[in-house]
């Protein structure tokens, strides 16, 4: 079933003018709204506690705008499995990339983090020629290894290296002799809640994948936060933050403060243009938080500060 709807259905649509993929998506966006409100538990849960102070008419008018913005992300979704270079490169552009291009001459590998914030698919396949950095992503595998193969094939293809999260640590080693640069996506929900950054976002104690600090002080590698903007339907800008190039010099808990409170920045902003259908804020709080906090400080002072 899962290789019928691959080559008779997504890839064939994916050749599709986006001005035509959209006329699909906006009929599905007003089956969203009216017949099949996806997650709207999920999304609707979500957004009264990162906006408590909004009413029920503002909470509901969120929801049909993240419900917009996610139809013309599957549009886009669906066009990024065989988007030429030439139109990627038009649709998708970097604002600032000398930030980039400094760190490359100084031979400095980087972490690009931010999160599930407007289109990250079209960056994933188009990081490759944007930057000079050998782009490599990381991520979990899809339930279904057919998809995992297929979707991963198409966004390596001008090529970016998907690596497996497990893996990460051989492919870093493989490379180790030219720069690259690591894209990260660090909203998603940590799997072990004792394991995890807790802080405030969004209005609420959150846990946050602490991956990002720790292979920046492992590695010494850059840390650079970026957000993609959307300029109109169907174009973006990303714009790049330098957070650190000298990340051993920063205390627990500095880089991971200050990406995902960029992120929440850009969020409270235009709070429609960020995933509201995950299950970010499914790990319970700690009851000894505090006291994990001091442990994990302590641990992270013995790894990275004992010299």
């Amino acid at each position: 079933m899962a290789k019928f709807a691959y080559y008779v259905l997504v890839l064939p649509l994916s050749y599709l003018p986006l001005s035509v993929l959209y006329i699909f998506t906006d009929f599905f966006f007003l089956i969203l709204i009216t017949v099949f409100p996806y997650r709207k538990k999920v999304i609707e849960e979500n957004l009264k506690r990162s906006f408590p102070n909004k009413s029920t008419k503002e909470i509901k008018e969120l929801k049909r705008q993240f419900y917009l913005h996610f139809c013309d992300l599957l549009a886009e979704g669906i066009k990024n499995l065989s988007i030429s270079k030439k139109e990627l490169s038009r649709r998708f552009k970097v604002k600032n990339p000398e930030i980039m291009d400094d760190l490359f001459s100084q031979n400095k590998s980087v972490i690009l983090v931010s999160g599930h914030y407007n289109n990250w698919e079209w960056l994933i396949t188009s990081q490759s020629f944007l930057f000079k950095h050998q782009a490599m992503g990381i991520g979990m595998p899809m339930t279904s290894k057919f998809w995992d193969k297929k979707i991963n094939e198409r966004r390596m293809r001008y090529g970016m290296k998907v690596i497996h999260a497990k893996n990460f640590k051989d492919e870093i080693q493989k490379n180790s002799d030219h720069p690259i640069a690591i894209l990260t996506l660090a909203d998603q929900s940590p799997g072990d809640s004792t394991k995890a950054y807790w802080t405030k976002f969004l209005n609420q104690e959150s846990a946050i994948l602490f991956g990002v600090e720790q292979m920046a002080h492992t590695y010494d590698f850059a840390v650079v936060f970026f957000v993609t903007r959307k300029v109109k339907r169907g174009y973006y800008e990303m714009d790049l933050k330098l957070i650190t190039d000298n990340p051993r010099k920063l205390e627990w808990g500095e880089i991971t403060e200050k990406h995902i409170h960029l992120l929440e920045t850009e969020i409270l902003a235009k709070p429609e243009n960020w995933i509201w259908s995950h299950k970010r804020w499914k790990r319970e709080i700690p009851s000894n938080l505090e006291l994990l906090k001091k442990e994990q400080h302590a641990k992270f002072n013995e790894r990275f500060k004992s010299n």
